[in-house]
């Protein structure tokens, strides 16, 4: 069963009823994913309250089936002094090694016990490293990326930044891919022909900053048919991305300016600045997943809120069905 569409909205949305979720769109995403059924999650060394107690919220919410992978005293320990119940969870012991987990969770991945892989209490260059080892067998065709989905308060439609987490500092190439990844999951969440602003500084091409020559070179790329599935723009400055009313006076025109479904960032350090202004100053809740692999890899953090947890849940769920329908 696919995901609903979501038609295209204004920039703002109308004020909330009372008692309206904080985070609407989110919720969409998690309704959708609970209509499906829950799935087998690989969570990769949970050996702290946070990661299990993440792992146990995202089963009772009806989306995943966790099985968790690593030193069973330690988790016992941990579920002990978070209080939590594993008697319902499947173990799969290793040693207590967070990199030996890893490579145990991708390979119950791989051979299709589980559907997805989540990130516990390890590190993620820790996890992602188990994930695309070359024996693990989980590389896609694509350059991995990461994608986020913003819920921002007043926006009435979800907001897809890519990439904050991965790629450092990604070329023409990687950004074909990254585009193309978060173009895939804005499918797979139920936005059928996504827009996407390419950012840069400035809106105009100028050979000084390389961002808005890929930005070019991106948009022809999706004429030639080398990117698909989605409306192309750019350079665009964050401002005329966003703001219809600041396009309009830079004298834009643009099927993407001011009502984009995906920002693709030029590079990590600008992606990761973007979404903390808008979590931490804005009051945007967000979740992700990594893309391009053969499974979805659900990375959370401990600063992240139980409501990011489950969403990013709720993400691989609609991302691992979309392509078992494909």
């Amino acid at each position: 069963m696919a995901a609903p569409v979501m038609s295209p909205a204004p920039e703002t949305a109308p004020a909330q009823a009372v008692n309206a979720p904080a985070h609407p769109h989110l919720k969409s995403l998690v309704d959708a994913a609970r209509v499906l059924g829950p799935m087998r999650v690989a969570i990769a060394y949970p050996c702290d309250a946070a990661s299990l107690g993440a792992a146990i919220e995202a089963a009772r919410a009806g989306l995943i089936v966790p099985i968790l992978v690593g030193p069973r005293a330690r988790m016992d320990a941990a579920a002990l002094q978070g209080g939590l119940d594993l008697s319902g969870c499947e173990v799969v012991e290793t040693a207590d090694d967070p990199r030996a987990a890893a490579a145990r969770a991708a390979t119950l991945c791989r051979d299709g016990t589980a559907a997805a892989l989540m990130k516990g209490s390890l590190h993620t260059d820790e996890l992602l490293g188990a994930a695309v080892a070359r024996d693990a067998g989980l590389r896609g065709s694509s350059r991995a990326s990461h994608a986020f989905v913003l819920d921002v308060p007043g926006v009435a439609r979800p907001l897809v930044l890519t990439d904050c987490v991965v790629n450092i500092e990604p070329g023409l190439m990687e950004k074909r891919d990254i585009a193309q990844n978060a173009i895939h999951f804005a499918h797979a969440i139920g936005i059928a022909n996504p827009r996407l602003a390419i950012l840069s500084a400035v809106e105009n091409i100028n050979p000084a900053i390389a961002s808005t020559l890929d930005a070019a070179a991106l948009c022809k790329m999706a004429d030639r048919g080398q990117i698909t599935g989605a409306v192309l723009d750019g350079p665009l400055a964050y401002d005329n991305a966003i703001s219809s009313v600041s396009a309009l006076n830079k004298g834009i025109v643009s099927e993407v300016a001011g009502r984009p479904d995906i920002l693709l960032l030029p590079n990590l350090e600008a992606g990761n600045m973007v979404y903390k202004q808008l979590v931490y100053m804005a009051g945007a809740e967000c979740a992700g997943l990594v893309l391009g692999m053969k499974v979805p890899v659900i990375l959370t953090s401990r600063s992240d809120s139980i409501t990011a947890r489950i969403t990013s849940c709720a993400l691989a769920v609609l991302v691992a069905r979309q392509g078992a329908s494909a």
